[in-house]
């Protein structure tokens, strides 16, 4: 179905313009924080005039398009030619909902792709470009919260959630969350100026944008550290415990040496990478021990041992207790 809705007129003056797409159950605040990045990068202080940049919400009907928070927004403007934006984004949201945006929308994305619009997945949108075929030959990045769910229903595509967001060419993808501001700042840099960008950051009450380059604010296992390398390669770990990696794959994913990646965890976390590693593999065999019914040699090869008197060795030694004990407390 189309619709007669007719955009906002932009000045002539316009340097970016940026069409969005949102999903069912889209996620609010990362549509929100880009598109008031691009607003307020748009024109002096908070003025909001679409001086500098233009954007309109796209969609083939009127009907208004309900965020995950149930907050509704009315698109502003009809499928129209793609080649008319210098990007596209799509802001995805919960990902129960099995069919997020409906088959004209699917069409025009892939419409936008053959005229060679940027594309970019915001949120879990890049889950929606995925499925539409449109991120094969690109790298992903996702948050840490959905990277097994990618996987497990793209695994023949590069993902990596170690990262903030990422512009690879025509495709575009970012995590979510304040990670929006951070990309539309950039992409907002490239096309408009680093004073527009500085205008919007103020505005907002952001200090400075993060890079693409910047590292999720993921913690796990609680070890606290500053150094990025560090931080990226305990997501990396936490990510991979059931296709585990070597070490030496680990230190060049960040960057580093084996030897270089060795010393910095002995410094920062007081273990080696093995060590760490071994611990990420024993925390997802207790889950897989509390949560499935799986086998214990199941569960051993699972998290990348090779036997389960081995697995069942140093799970014990480091929850004081045996897989078969666990469980056992578990069905009293």
């Amino acid at each position: 179905m189309t619709t007669n809705l007719k955009p906002i007129t932009p000045a002539a003056t316009v340097r970016l313009k940026i069409g969005f797409v949102l999903a069912r159950s889209f996620t609010l605040s990362a549509f929100a924080l880009f598109i008031d990045t691009l607003r307020l990068a748009s024109d002096e202080l908070d003025k909001s005039g679409r001086v500098r940049a233009d954007w309109q919400v796209l969609g083939n009907t009127r009907h208004l398009i309900a965020s995950s928070c149930g907050v509704q927004v009315a698109p502003t403007s009809g499928l129209v030619d793609p080649g008319q934006f210098d990007y596209i984004v799509i802001v995805g949201g919960l990902l129960k909902n099995e069919h997020p945006i409906d088959d004209e929308t699917v069409a025009f994305l892939k419409k936008a792709a053959a005229k060679k619009v940027p594309l970019i997945g915001l949120c879990t949108g890049t889950f929606i470009l995925a499925e539409a075929g449109l991120m094969a030959g690109h790298v992903v990045c996702v948050s840490w919260l959905h990277y097994q769910a990618f996987r497990e229903r793209f695994p023949d595509l590069k993902v990596r959630s170690d990262r903030l967001f990422n512009l690879d060419r025509t495709r575009g993808s970012c995590a979510g969350g304040s990670s929006a501001a951070d990309m539309a700042a950039h992409i907002v840099r490239l096309h408009i100026s680093r004073e527009a960008e500085r205008n919007a950051l103020e505005v907002l009450q952001i200090d400075r944008a993060r890079s693409h380059l910047h590292v999720q604010p993921r913690k796990p296992l609680a070890i606290e550290s500053n150094d990025p390398r560090l931080n990226a390669a305990l997501i990396i770990m936490e990510q991979n415990t059931e296709n585990t990696i070597s070490i030496p794959e680990l230190a060049a994913s960040v960057g580093l040496s084996r030897r270089q990646l060795e010393r910095l965890f002995m410094e920062k976390a007081k273990m080696s990478p093995a060590h760490v590693y071994r611990k990420f593999r024993l925390e997802r065999a207790k889950r897989l021990l509390t949560q499935t019914d799986a086998s214990l040699i199941e569960i051993a090869l699972d998290v990348g041992f090779e036997s389960a008197g081995h697995f069942s060795r140093m799970f014990a030694k480091t929850f004081g207790q045996s897989p078969r004990e666990l469980r056992a407390t578990l069905s009293k």
